[in-house]
């Protein structure tokens, strides 16, 4: 788990003073002049995503309550949690039944996962509606057991990205990362480098942004000398990266929470952003840190021609620091009258230290009753979920010179709405009207409502989870993409044009058709890896292009890669495929096939056996098991290959009987 930077943080504030009196509203910094030119950081607003919950039954590989819980092997709790605040999820189509109580509304407290892609694609969804430039992707030390949780997490973020027009680039934190010196260039070279490839990675200056935060931290999470820092930051220079570095706050006096010795290591990051969260929490000590920090940091920064990025963070809602948004407008107008290159919020999901921007519960209607959570109206100001949001969309509209320099904030806690706060009666008579091996069609009958009914979403139910699998504005509907032989249940709950969210339907359940021997039940579906080289990830083995393929990191066997079905799934026969050109000459490959219905556990169902593929007949090979067998995750494990150090596979294709 990665530490909570607060920690050392207000135990350093307490040895530097913040300084005196901030300057007056009329003080005015000197303009900065930057020393890269606006791109992708540069005169951009970039939020910290952390996208590290997971949820029991999710299907992450961390197998549990990631980063809600203190025991991530239990549902949360309040004697087992591990954030201080409650978010919103009403937009979420999975949410996890945690132990808490239910909210105040009367709905069940539950929790969204971030290893759902469509909470990744709901917050990068936020960040576009909000005019949210860039997300800096946190990752902590990928070599451990979080580490194949983290790297899923990065394609999610990368295909949110490239949905929702937004920018995103890795962001190392290096807290407690013992080998950190070696082991985070080979992760960038064999695993993160590669998603620099699209057209939504972050650019700054033509180069592709990386960032390292930790740096000079004097506290013992981080004990690396400053030449061991120096020698990662210009290795990535040296790899064509614009490099940033997240430092303490006192990094250009060598006091404080920063080490002594290192300004030579932070002079070398093209751009430095110190890091406030724990050092402030009101507007006074916001103003002390303008005219005590960000006015001579940016002077330092100017002369050494190097980009600044402040942070601005919106304050904890257990801390009552927010006051309705007024802390956090008045760092942004500090920052962007001290002429900054651009800004960090703090953070984006941080629910674990309150510091989210993301949709938070609005009243204690909204949060679990035997929590002890505040809410947005901790202070008697009504706040939307989304207060936060917008009002960072507004920071960074004044950064861009898109709205005046004020120090008074143009965004209202609340947007005014209409008034029907009436939900619709619940849709009757759910039935199945027909289902083939992987889809199913539903009917019920129309809803009433007091204004009218807009739609109806369709919910797929497994125990306390509903997953949204639909929306139709009629009353009938086919689910699809489902697994084979498999009982699936459903129900549906209409909606209206205010929002109001009917109970659910009756439920109706029923088994899908035996699969068909031809239907490729792995094509498009998600992929994991040991490892890839260069921009062969594993997604390649099921786009349906023979032409594109998966190859592991080169000499080092073992290497495994694995298909998730999306559910448990009957399975008889395997085809492995090479590109089919003749340049791919004749290999065998040594390898093992494991399956399992847990991401986490899987059994042998082939023993290791070479598997020659040859151009001349198609360069695939087919592995038929002993009988059917009914799995989720398939797995295959190389442990040799005669044509080249490494496990290669274009396309992995799965059939049933």
């Amino acid at each position: 788990m990665g530490v909570t930077r607060r920690v050392f943080l207000r135990a350093a504030i307490a040895a530097t003073a913040v300084g005196a009196a901030g300057a007056t509203e009329t003080a005015l910094a000197p303009t900065a002049s930057a020393a890269g030119a606006p791109g992708d950081v540069v005169g951009k607003i970039t939020v910290g995503y952390q996208g590290w919950f997971a949820c029991g039954g999710d299907g992450a590989p961390i197998n549990g309550w990631w980063h809600w819980s203190q025991d991530w092997g239990q549902p949360p709790s309040p004697t087992n949690t591990n954030i201080k605040c409650w978010p919103d999820v009403r937009d979420y189509t999975s949410t996890y039944q945690t132990s808490y109580a239910a909210l105040g509304n009367g709905r069940p407290a539950k929790l969204f996962s971030s290893y759902d892609q469509q909470t990744v694609n709901t917050h990068f969804l936020w960040m576009q509606q909000n005019n949210i430039d860039t997300a800096a992707l946190q990752r902590f030390n990928p070599t451990g057991g979080e580490g194949p949780t983290r790297d899923a997490m990065a394609t999610k973020v990368r295909s949110a990205a490239e949905s929702y027009g937004r920018k995103f680039y890795i962001m190392y934190d290096v807290s407690n990362w013992t080998n950190m010196q070696s082991e985070i260039k080979t992760d960038w070279t064999n695993k993160m480098s590669a998603h620099t490839a699209s057209s939504a990675y972050a650019k700054q200056n033509g180069k592709p942004v990386v960032c390292m935060w930790g740096f000079g931290f004097d506290d013992p999470n981080h004990p690396f000398t400053a030449d061991a820092c120096l020698d990662v930051v210009n290795w990535f220079k040296n790899q064509g990266c614009y490099v940033i570095g997240g430092v303490p706050r006192e990094w250009r006096t060598g006091t404080g929470g920063s080490k002594s010795g290192f300004l030579g290591v932070y002079h070398a990051f093209n751009m430095i952003s110190p890091w406030m969260v724990g050092a402030i929490g009101n507007v006074t000590e916001a103003d002390n840190a303008y005219a005590t920090y960000t006015v001579p940091d940016q002077a330092d920064c100017n002369a050494n021609g190097i980009d600044f990025q402040p942070c601005v963070l919106p304050g904890d809602v257990s801390g009552r620091q927010r006051a309705h948004g007024d802390f956090m407008w008045r760092q942004f107008y500090n920052m962007v009258r001290a002429g900054v290159q651009g800004i960090y919020i703090s953070m984006f999901d941080e629910y674990n230290e309150g510091n989210q921007i993301a949709k938070t519960a609005e009243t204690q209607a909204w949060v679990p009753t035997n929590s002890g959570f505040l809410a947005l109206d901790e202070d008697g100001t009504a706040c939307s979920s989304d207060y936060y949001l917008r009002l960072t969309g507004d920071g960074g509209r004044m950064l861009k010179g898109q709205l005046a320099l004020t120090p008074t904030r143009p965004t209202q806690p609340v947007v005014p709405t209409g008034g029907d706060t009436t939900p619709p009666a619940a849709p009757t008579a759910l039935t199945v009207t027909g289902h083939t091996s992987n889809s199913v069609s539903l009917s019920w009958n129309t809803a009433t409502d007091n204004v009218g009914v807009t739609g109806y979403r369709i919910l797929q139910v497994s125990g306390s989870t509903s997953t949204q699998v639909g929306t139709t504005g009629s009353t009938s509907f086919t689910v699809t993409g489902l697994g084979a032989s498999t009982a699936y249940t459903f129900d549906v709950v209409a909606y209206d044009a205010a929002g109001n969210v009917s109970q659910p339907s009756n439920q109706a359940t029923v088994t899908t058709d035996p699969p068909s021997s031809t239907t490729n039940l792995a094509l498009h579906q998600p992929t994991s890896e040991s490892s890839h080289t260069q921009i062969y990830g594993s997604g390649n083995a099921t786009d349906g292009d023979t032409n594109t393929y998966w190859e592991s990191a080169n000499n080092s066997f073992p290497q495994w890669l694995q298909v998730d079905l999306g559910a448990a799934t009957g399975v008889k026969r395997i085809v492995l495929r090479l590109p089919a050109a003749t340049a791919w000459a004749t290999r065998t490959q040594t390898i093992t096939v494991q399956g399992g219905t847990d991401a986490g556990t899987t059994t042998q169902l082939l023993a290791p056996a070479g598997y020659t593929f040859d151009p001349a007949t198609g360069n695939a090979a087919t592995l038929t098991l002993p009988s059917t067998v009914t799995t989720r995750y398939l797995r295959l494990t190389f442990t040799a290959n005669s044509g080249w150090p490494a496990g290669q596979i274009s396309e992995f294709q799965v059939f049933g009987a």
